[in-house]
């Protein structure tokens, strides 16, 4: 059984060999592309919240808060990749079967047609 001294982690990798060193950070840099947030995805791409707004039409006060939520709708979150350039994708994983690709989840729905007029009013009926 191993004993723990208190050494820090920066200090034990400190330790270790120059290009064991390397292999940590390499791997720690993939870890934390993969596990970004959508700020950090927006920033990596190179654009701001009002570059981002103008391209869904919605004030820069509203990607503030697309990328605070933990919770969106699958549309709101396609739209806001979308206006970064790039897709997104769902894949569900269960135990004991290969990854299966979502399709359709998220799509933006058609515009809702405009009312239909309104029907013709009934007669009147006669008074008796």
């Amino acid at each position: 059984m191993t004993k723990t001294t208190g050494v820090s982690l920066d200090e034990m990798i400190s330790r270790m060999p120059k290009k064991d060193q390397r292999e940590v950070e390499a791997r720690a840099s993939e870890l934390i592309a993969q596990h970004m947030a959508l700020r950090d995805v927006r920033k990596a791409m190179g654009k701001t919240q009002a570059a981002v707004a103008r391209s869904l039409k919605i004030k820069q006060e509203n990607v503030a808060r697309i990328e605070q939520r933990s919770d969106m709708l699958l549309s709101t979150l396609r739209g806001y990749v979308e206006a970064l350039g790039g897709e997104i994708s769902l894949s569900v994983r269960m135990p004991g079967l290969p990854p299966v690709e979502l399709q359709g989840l998220g799509d933006l729905a058609p515009a809702p047609k405009a009312a239909a007029k309104k029907p013709a009013a009934r007669p009147r009926r006669a008074a008796a």
